[in-house]
């Protein structure tokens, strides 16, 4: 495995932005570079210390997942091999874990599907029998499967900031009923197909976050990442159990650990033990293991 890395560093292009995990830089007026670091957020904080071959995982499990349902949605992929457009000697920080992708524009919402009751879901129902709006019936408990998969929008939240869960009705006034009507259905959609899907492989899609742009002419596309375990709560199937808190393979694990601790979820956040780092990073290699063998 290579070092981890922690930023990029891609003198050839210019850099755009610096997410919470992927530097963005421009490749022409077409196409974008989007690099997959292996930094590590948890409650919208970046933590110090990076996660080893996270960032290979997520590219790897998002190249997957783009694959599986290009037939519901079109998405960002071009295709080009990352290496071919980067100067020679940066081509490691590339390899393994960029993707070149249409140059779109990103809608302003994140589209989270929540398909069990857990996590500030559960929070919510416990305070009012509703799941951002949504009323439920009574007496569900923690984990347990909902009748039907949620469309749970929220905000897009700049750096350093929190998302906010928004009502559909916020959808319709920010980006117009028609356009909030395709993406509730792309993403209700992409969820449960990937579901059915992942269930096969021993894992419980629990609930995901998509991300949509479109281009000049109004065609609506998946981008980002999609059902990694950064976006979304993967629960292995044989050890579920309602009524608990299942154990993951997604970040979780690390947000489990940083609950134990003595910290305001405020920015800069904790460094991780060691013990933390390994036990991840094996977290994740195992979910792109059960996904794609």
């Amino acid at each position: 495995m290579t070092a981890p890395l922690f930023e990029s560093s891609i003198a050839s292009l210019s850099l755009i932005n610096r997410g919470k995990v992927r530097d963005i830089y421009s490749v022409d007026d077409d196409k974008l570079l989007i690099v997959t670091t292996d930094r590590l957020s948890a409650f919208d904080v970046i933590l110090p210390d990076p996660i080893p071959g996270k960032g290979a995982v997520l590219t790897a499990v998002a190249d997957f997942w783009f694959r599986q349902l290009g037939h519901i949605i079109p998405n960002q992929l071009t295709g080009i091999d990352p290496e071919t457009i980067v100067a020679p000697n940066e081509r490691e920080q590339v390899r393994g874990r960029a993707i070149v992708v249409k140059r779109l524009k990103p809608l302003p919402i994140e589209a989270v599907v929540r398909g069990y009751l857990i996590g500030s879901g559960w929070k919510d129902y416990q305070a009012s029998g509703k799941v951002c709006g949504i009323g439920l019936p009574a007496g569900l408990q923690m984990a347990q499967q909902l009748p039907e998969p949620l469309f749970t929008p929220s905000t897009k939240a700049e750096l350093g900031t929190h998302d906010e869960n928004i009502d559909y009705a916020a959808v319709e006034k920010t980006v117009g009923p028609a356009l909030a009507a395709q993406v509730c259905t792309a993403a209700l959609r992409l969820y449960k197909e990937a579901a059915a899907y992942a269930l096969t492989r021993g894992i419980i899609i629990a609930d995901t976050k998509f991300e949509f742009g479109q281009d000049a002419a109004g065609t609506l596309y998946l981008i980002d990442e999609v059902l990694t375990p950064d976006s979304s709560r993967f629960w292995p199937a044989d050890t579920y159990k309602i009524g608990t808190s299942p154990p993951s393979f997604d970040k979780q694990f690390v947000r489990d650990y940083l609950e134990t601790l003595d910290w305001n979820k405020q920015a800069p956040g904790p460094r991780l033990p060691a013990e933390i780092l390994e036990k991840t990073s094996a977290k994740y290699r195992e979910a792109l293991e059960r996904l794609t063998r």
